[in-house]
């Protein structure tokens, strides 16, 4: 593959949003362009499916970013921010030894379709499959006291997709700040009822997706953002020219994430 002439770039406070398919074939993956450190964790996953599905998410990550930086997929350094030099990836991503610098960005995937979010500042992004009222119930005692409380008051009939969303904006967040899922979920105040108990210096929201999966992202800063969403056809992400398909991709849809902070209320 060779590198792209024109690049892609995050226009100023805003966000790229890429919907990433999984491939027909498992065929399709170029697992080369992985490095040792990718390989080993997709290999560490038992189901076939699984496996696919994080080594397929990783490289359309790399085909992404190549279209950002002009660098190749496989030759992209990428890193954990709190690198140690082993190999090991603490914290969130980021791409290593880009000259002038390479843009914010966060991955996540779920059950056949991945987003990979880039930015100019510090962000995180989740998708999630639409949960089951059996995982909502189950995770109901990990959620912060006010965001069980604020729950419980929703009828039950919505209270899966309300779930759903507040998780993903959890994640989301928690993502952002690098530390994941080890910072306890019952920490931070991610519901839709209170302002003033979110956590400051954030601007978190859920974006418009399909039917199926429930996505939300963080960005660090305040101010409404402009998102601008691409969802990558099959086709193109893992054809030869990947890279120069997406530097060439118009976004489909363009929207808002609101701040709520301005405007006195959130946005469902």
């Amino acid at each position: 593959m060779t590198p792209t002439v024109r690049r892609l770039a995050v226009a100023r406070g805003e966000l790229d949003v890429w919907l990433l398919p999984p491939p027909d074939s498992p065929r399709d993956v170029p697992y080369d362009e992985l490095d040792a450190y990718e390989r080993g964790r997709a290999d560490s996953y038992r189901r076939p499916d699984d496996r696919q599905m994080y080594a397929a998410a990783h490289v359309g990550l790399r085909r992404v970013l190549a279209g950002y930086t002009g660098i190749e997929p496989s030759r992209l350094n990428l890193a954990g921010e709190r690198y140690n030099g082993n190999g090991e990836r603490h914290g969130r991503p980021v791409v290593l030894g880009v000259p002038g610098g390479a843009p914010q960005f966060s991955l996540s995937h779920s059950h056949g379709l991945a987003i990979v979010v880039v930015a100019e500042s510090r962000v995180g992004a989740d998708v999630q499959r639409l949960p089951s009222p059996q995982t909502a119930e189950a995770c109901l005692p990990a959620l912060h006291p006010a965001e069980r409380e604020e729950l419980g008051k929703i009828p039950e009939h919505e209270r899966t997709m309300a779930f759903g969303r507040l998780w993903t904006r959890k994640e989301a967040y928690l993502k952002g700040l690098g530390t994941g899922l080890t910072r306890g979920a019952d920490l931070d105040y991610l519901g839709e009822a209170g302002l003033a108990e979110r956590p400051t210096g954030w601007v978190v929201g859920n974006l418009p997706l399909c039917s199926t999966h429930i996505a939300a992202v963080a960005l660090a800063g305040a101010g409404d953002r402009p998102v601008a969403l691409r969802a990558v056809p099959t086709a193109y992400l893992y054809a030869p020219d990947a890279v120069e398909r997406l530097v060439e991709m118009e976004p489909g849809l363009r929207s808002m994430l609101r701040d709520p902070a301005q405007h006195g209320d959130l946005e469902r």
